[in-house]
């Protein structure tokens, strides 16, 4: 059975790369795109009111697959998730990237000047290719302040305090951190600044990053804890960073809080605890 949320398959049509392996009416080569909007949501069919399933941030990589009348069917770059984006977003020509926006939000100057007008706001994460001026990126957005920016082959190792950039911000269902942020996109965010890419799902995640924690072992500063849907970053042994739907919002709390809040609905709130080393 292929997970269809990363691998690229419908009724009529498939990713190639997965000939031999299943059946399809066609096979479809993919073709790279770049993210051109500030953002955009990947949703789970071609329409606006279709749920999100994720979410492609500025200069990320999107392979093409299908486009029917304003959508295209494909699957993200940097996680292979599998999902439909309006093709306006799309630039066929993707850019190199040289930089990585590292700020929670990056002001897009008119200029390189800080007085001048505001014109793009780019997310943690976001890829960017320009010219320095300055103390100013030149991009297609507009000019980045670089102190908002790194260069795109540089990381951050301390990924919690990358998460912990995030506190305030917006609970938003497959949000990436342009406007919202979602539990499992919160950790995907923090890795992928320290240079880890790791699955898009907090499932996925489970079952993917790091070393299970013995029971009789205490907590520290970095542990990821899994829930049934959802997943947090302890930023010390007795409190944990999440991006959750009960307050709609990133915050700290005390782990003990949210395990008493979901024992009423689940006989077994913990359902891992690993511990990751970078």
């Amino acid at each position: 059975m292929l997970d269809r949320r990363i691998n690229a398959v419908r009724g009529d049509l498939a990713d190639i790369s997965l000939a031999g392996v299943l059946f399809a009416p066609h096979y479809a080569k993919a073709q790279a795109m770049q993210c051109s909007a500030n953002s955009a949501f990947l949703r789970a069919s071609g329409a606006q009111d279709a749920p999100a399933v994720s979410q492609l941030l500025h200069g990320e990589i999107f392979h093409l697959l299908d486009v029917t009348g304003d959508w295209a069917w494909g699957f993200c770059d940097h996680d292979a998730y599998v999902g439909y984006i309006e093709r306006t977003t799309l630039a066929t020509h993707p850019a190199p990237a040289t930089h990585r926006v590292i700020s929670r939000s990056a002001p897009a100057f008119a200029d390189a000047n800080i007085k001048s007008p505001v014109i793009a706001q780019l997310a943690a994460g976001a890829l960017v290719s320009g010219e320095m001026e300055g103390d100013f990126l030149a991009t297609s957005k507009g000019y980045l302040h670089t102190r908002h920016i790194i260069s795109s082959s540089d990381t951050r190792p301390d990924w919690v305090s990358v998460a912990e950039t995030q506190i305030g911000q917006p609970y938003v269902w497959g949000g990436r951190g342009a406007g919202g942020i979602d539990c499992s996109g919160l950790v995907q965010l923090a890795f992928g600044q320290a240079g880890v890419k790791v699955p898009r799902d907090s499932d996925m995640q489970r079952e993917s990053i790091g070393e299970d924690i013995p029971a009789d072992m205490p907590l520290q500063r970095g542990d990821l804890l899994f829930f049934p849907g959802h997943v947090g970053i302890m930023v010390d042994g007795e409190n944990m960073l999440h991006a959750n739907a009960h307050w709609m919002s990133t915050i700290v709390e005390p782990l003990a809080d949210i395990v008493t809040r979901l024992a009423v609905n689940h006989e077994k709130p913990v359902l891992a605890r690993r511990r990751i080393m970078l």
